[in-house]
Formats: C-alpha cells, structure tokens, sequence
C-alpha cells in the first residue's frame, strides 16, 4: 500500500529533478552555456537525421524541455516514462559514438529513477482513487 506520509517527500523530490533538469538542458540546447552539446552527437545520428548538429540539439532541446513540463503538471506519470525512455535513447546513441561511456552510464541510471517515479505516481494515484481505467492486462468482467 502507498504509504503518502513517508512517500510524499522522496516522490516530490523526484518530480522536482525529473521536471527541472529537462528542462534547464533543454534551454541549454539553444545557449550552449553548460557545454557544447554538438559534441554528444553521435557520427551515426548525425548521418541519419537531415539537421545540421545545432538543429539537431535544438529539436533534442524542445523534447526535453516539453517532457519535464509534462513531469511537472498533472501528467506526471506519462512525462516520467517519457523522460525514461527519452534517457535509454541518449545512453544509447552516447554508446554509438564510441566516447561518453561514463554519461551513457549515467544516463541509464537517471532513466531507471524516472521509471521508478512513473511507477510510484502509479501508485500515487492509485492510493488516491485516480487511477485510470483497468489496463489492458486486467481481467474484464464478462458482458452477458
């Protein structure tokens, strides 16, 4: 069972930094104040997406910063798996440049800590009665 005392603060700490620092990387994206993000930009992806590297972490920049408003509003659930996913794809195309094995490491670990604020706004919500309608792996009750 949700337990929303001892929860509360660990879950809102969680939507805090799942939300923000999207968000702040996301604006970087265009200002390059933190780091030259071009540098990430996998050879690979580069050849696939018809951008320029600045155009490219310039879309990349409106995902994430689109996705951690979504953490931050009341869609926190899907903005948190967005996020994951969003990580996993990063590690990923880090991986294909042959470099950054370390951040690609990293980024698969902030991934799982947005899965794990996905499932626990589940049960958030869930604790709540707000749960949406039965998934589709749920048992339905037969129609007569």
């Amino acid at each position: 069972m949700f337990d929303e005392t001892r929860l509360e603060k660990p879950w809102l700490f969680l939507r805090l930094g799942f939300g923000l620092v999207p968000i702040v990387a996301g604006i970087d994206k265009f200002t390059n104040l933190l780091t030259d993000w071009t540098q990430y930009l996998s050879p690979l992806v580069h050849r696939l997406v018809p951008l320029s590297a600045s155009a490219t972490m310039h879309a990349v920049g409106v995902i994430e910063v689109a996705a951690g408003v979504l953490v931050l509003s009341r869609w926190t659930r899907l903005g948190a798996y967005i996020v994951s996913a969003w990580l996993v794809c990063i590690a990923l195309q880090l991986l294909t440049t042959g470099r950054y094995f370390d951040i690609a490491a990293r980024d698969l670990v902030m991934a799982i800590g947005a899965f794990a604020l996905g499932r626990l706004t589940e049960a958030r919500e869930a604790a709540r009665g707000n749960a949406r309608a039965p998934s589709m792996t749920q048992s339905r009750p037969a129609h007569a």
